[in-house]
């Protein structure tokens, strides 16, 4: 049953100006350290320095709210899988109210150098599952993203295998020094915007 209009109005203005972050990966322990999990990662970095606890389950995700640089953020890990990340995130997206140039989304991607970092306001999902599947249910490409690279696997092995295998040691320190710039890049964009931090990061 939908909410009555002025509730549903009263609940639009409460949620004006809240900010979305979106990490993808794969629930489980299995694929904690895998290169599709970077997105979980980031969010694990950004609640440990905000003190923001994924404590409530909602929206099939792990949620939790706090503020990061004076904005009200909701930091988001779909549990649906990757490639159904975009029932949960439409979900959210519809519940608050967001323009889609308010919510950012952090994924891995193969097509980068490992450790390099690619934001874009919009653009097609580039082969990504997870993107995919938000941009689908979503229904636009203006999502702003934030991609880590995770490097092209040896051409013997399966891509699917690259992305789910946790990596190997001697990428640990490329890797996580990307992840902590990554939750850097977040904080920019929620305190200065899309365009300011294309251009510190990209």
């Amino acid at each position: 049953m939908s909410l009555p209009e002025d509730m549903q109005q009263s609940r639009r203005e409460s949620n004006r100006g809240v900010k979305l972050v979106v990490g993808l990966g794969n629930p489980g322990s299995q694929y904690e350290g895998s290169r599709h999990n970077a997105g979980f990662r980031v969010m694990d970095i950004l609640s440990a320095r905000h003190g923001i606890r994924f404590g409530e389950y909602k929206f099939s995700s792990l949620v939790g709210y706090g503020k990061i640089a004076g904005n009200d953020v909701v930091l988001a890990k779909p549990l649906t899988y990757m490639n159904r990340s975009g029932l949960a995130v439409n979900a959210m997206v519809t519940w608050y109210n967001l323009h889609p140039g308010n919510m950012l989304v952090i994924l891995d991607d193969v097509a980068l150098e490992q450790g390099r970092l690619r934001i874009r306001a919009k653009g097609s999902d580039g082969g990504h599952n997870g993107l995919k599947s938000i941009i689908d249910v979503v229904k636009t490409e203006e999502i702003p993203r934030l991609r880590i690279g995770v490097g092209m696997p040896n051409p013997t092995v399966d891509m699917s295998c690259h992305v789910l295998d946790w990596f190997d040691k001697e990428e640990v320190p490329t890797i996580s020094e990307a992840l902590l710039r990554a939750a850097d890049a977040v904080s920019v964009w929620l305190e200065h915007g899309i365009d300011r931090v294309m251009n510190e990061f990209n």
